[in-house]
């Protein structure tokens, strides 16, 4: 069952920024195409490598907001994956153009969540939907609050 369509217009004039017309949250956007290397055998975007656009998607806001992950882990923090989901609706295939939506979503004192939508950037069809969930830890792997400085993108992300 397909969610409801995703609609995005540019926010404020900054193609950063996206507002989903279907139910007005705003999200990141960045865009890139599929590589051969994605693809399994038959043809179709491996399912996998959708965590790897995941990723794609929040190191980008994360480095568009000034804080990419480099400097966080300098400071001592580290965001290891420790959940995640996708619900697929439509194929990928090599060289496609897609757009990478991601937006902040759950913030507690030591875990975050991000959501993500992907879709085909000629067509604009739905491809997928996600999240990771992320808890913070120091550099011996000891789980510590969220960082201040991570935990403010939940507060200056656009609304």
């Amino acid at each position: 069952m397909k969610p409801k369509p995703f609609v995005p217009e540019i926010l404020d004039g900054d193609s950063r920024y996206v507002k989903n017309q279907t139910d007005g949250l705003v999200w990141h956007t960045c865009k890139q195409r599929t590589l051969y290397a994605d693809t399994d055998r038959s043809q179709v975007v491996y399912h996998a490598n959708y965590l790897r656009y995941f990723e794609f998607g929040r190191a980008s806001l994360m480095r568009d907001v000034a804080y990419p992950y480099r400097e966080i882990e300098e400071s001592g923090y580290v965001y290891p994956v420790i959940q995640i989901g996708a619900t697929y609706y439509a194929p990928l295939y090599y060289d496609d153009p897609i757009c990478i939506h991601t937006r902040p979503a759950e913030l507690e004192r030591v875990r975050l969540r991000f959501d993500y939508v992907i879709t085909h950037e000629a067509s604009h069809e739905l491809i997928c939907m996600g999240f990771t969930r992320h808890c913070a830890v120091n550099g011996s792997g000891i789980p510590v609050a969220v960082d201040e400085k991570t935990a403010r993108l939940w507060q200056i992300f656009p609304k």
